[in-house]
């Protein structure tokens, strides 16, 4: 496939997650909650997680944003989704790499998030991608702020 058509491929499934999220809402019965904001921009986030026995049983969001800060949430709340904490935190690992431009296993599959992957050449939009998986590790307490 050429780059252009994967460049518009990818833009595609940006606009799909931005315009029908995934896991769009709030969680009745969670025990994580977390609330971020990228100030640069302003953008938004408020994310809850059911967490059980180290299980990310289930995660949605809520928030403002653009579409690439949006969109990542939506990717994230699906890949994460009975996920045991340690592959949910080697994804946001794998997925903060990609945004640094760094290469990746090739053998994970990363699903819709992959298509993210622009968004290392423009350094403003990092943050606005990475907001939802910051989130998503203070939530589950292992972000290096903590």
């Amino acid at each position: 496939m050429s780059t252009k058509n994967l460049d518009q491929l990818y833009r595609s499934v940006i606009m799909d997650h931005y315009k029908n999220p995934r896991n769009k809402g709030v969680l009745k019965e969670n025990n994580v909650t977390v609330d971020m904001n990228n100030p640069t921009c302003g953008d938004v986030i408020h994310l809850t997680l059911q967490v059980e026995d180290g299980i990310v049983k289930d995660a949605k969001f809520e928030g403002e944003g653009c579409s690439i800060s949006m969109a990542s949430a939506s990717m994230m709340t699906q890949i994460i989704k009975n996920k045991d904490i340690d592959s949910a935190v080697k994804y946001a690992h794998l997925f903060s790499d990609m945004m640094l431009g760094k290469e990746i296993d090739d053998s994970v599959d990363l699903g819709d998030i992959e298509a993210l992957s622009g968004v290392a050449k423009f350094p403003a939009r990092i943050k606005c991608a990475t907001l939802g998986w910051k989130a998503m590790e203070k939530g589950i307490g292992t972000d290096s702020d903590n």
